[in-house]
Parts: structure tokens; C-alpha cells; sequence
């Protein structure tokens, strides 16, 4: 999946001829705290709220500092992992997309992007999930995924995040079975440590009703 194809059809850019207060009015109406500005086709940068208000809003746009203003954007054949840690990293409602000639061609917004995520089978099929913690030095999903696999259990998906301890790791898999007393078991033959386990399927249907809801909110 490329940045390309979560482009936004229904979010504008803005113009150096609009004004501070019309470009307010477009955040406001699609509940954005960014917007491109674009000028013969090319990125000029991100306007913010903040930079709206740092001017009078009866100005045109070309009249603010442009050159202050954020110029993050992603290549339109950038995956859509890239898309996610520029956005997270630097706290983007949208950020904008750009050709290989640096050529301004659409927007991702936040909440394309949550949906994407909300709609891959990591989330959507029914399963478990399982979350370990293990030294740096010790993690192989390789070898974890070959674990799982012997039990007759399927890796739906698996995050990597730092732990507390910054020698460590914690590793969450998402299962595609709710029973995972048999695949516990065999990793903690290995000596992987369990922290937590979710595969009742209690729990299963509560993260069904949170995902119902999320989808009903973006699609708002």
C-alpha cells in the first residue's frame, strides 16, 4: 500500500491568493489543523492554525512568512508506513503528497490513514492477542512466528515496541485463534517471557464493538 493510494479526494489544498480567514473556515469545515498551500502546482509548505492566527485574517496567504511554514510531505510511491511515522512523529492532521518532480498531487488525512489501519485483518478478523517481553538481543520473529506456527496458529500481525526496560523489547502478536494455552506453553518452553494474553472470546467481541465504533466515527 503506497502513500498514492490514500490520497483524499474530498479535502482541498489552499492558494496564496486565499485569506488567512477563509483558510480557517476549510480547516474548521473539515476538521483538520493542517492544510497544503500550493502555488503553479508546487508545495509551498503546511499551514497550521497557529500560523493563521499569527496574521491578520483578513490577509492573503502570500503575505505570511511562507518560508516558516512545515514542508513535510511524502513521495506518492512512499509505503504507507512512511506515511504513518512522518505523521506521528511531527503530530500532522494530513500531510501532503508529492510526484518525483516535487509536484503537489493530494493530501492523506488522519483519519484515511486510522481507517486503513482499522480495516486490515490484524483488527478485523476474529483472534487473540499475545504480548511478550524479551532482551534486544534475544527477539527473532522468525523463530517466534515458527512457535506459534507449530501449535497450528496463525501470526495475523505482530507490533514491535520499546519496553521500559531500554534493553528490551515487547512483542504483540495478533493470533488468529482465541485458545493460546498450547502456544504459551511452547513459548515459555523457549523461555519467552508472557506478560498478557487476550483470547477470550469476551474480549474478542469487546474489541469488535471498539472497532464498530471507531468506523462509525470516521465515517462521521
Amino acid at each position: 500500500m503506497t502513500a498514492h493510494s490514500l490520497i483524499a479526494l474530498d479535502i482541498p489544498s489552499l492558494s496564496v491568493e486565499q485569506t488567512g480567514r477563509e483558510a480557517f473556515h476549510l480547516l474548521s469545515d473539515y476538521h483538520v489543523k493542517h492544510l497544503p498551500v500550493v502555488e503553479d502546482g508546487k508545495l509551498v509548505g503546511l499551514l497550521s492554525e497557529e500560523d493563521i492566527f499569527n496574521h491578520k485574517l483578513s490577509d492573503p496567504i502570500k503575505l505570511f512568512d511562507l518560508s516558516l511554514l512545515r514542508r513535510f510531505a511524502v513521495n506518492k510511491h512512499e509505503h504507507v508506513f512512511e506515511v504513518m511515522r512522518l505523521m506521528g512523529d511531527h503530530r500532522l492532521t494530513v500531510i501532503p503528497v508529492v510526484d518525483d518532480e516535487g509536484n503537489y498531487v493530494g493530501l492523506i488525512s488522519q483519519n484515511d490513514l486510522l481507517r486503513y489501519f482499522a480495516n486490515t485483518a490484524s483488527f478485523t478478523e476474529s483472534g487473540a492477542v499475545l504480548v511478550m517481553e524479551m532482551p534486544r538481543r534475544d527477539y527473532s520473529l522468525a523463530t517466534i512466528t515458527r512457535i506459534v506456527e507449530e501449535n497450528d496458529v496463525k501470526v495475523l500481525n505482530a507490533f514491535v515496541t520499546s519496553a521500559s526496560d531500554p534493553d528490551n523489547v515487547e512483542v504483540t502478536l495478533k493470533l488468529n485463534r482465541h485458545d493460546l494455552s498450547r502456544v504459551v506453553a511452547s513459548l515459555e518452553r523457549h523461555n519467552y517471557e508472557v506478560k498478557d494474553m487476550f483470547g477470550e472470546l469476551e474480549h474478542a467481541d469487546g474489541l469488535r464493538d471498539r472497532y464498530d465504533s471507531l468506523m462509525n466515527y470516521l465515517n462521521v
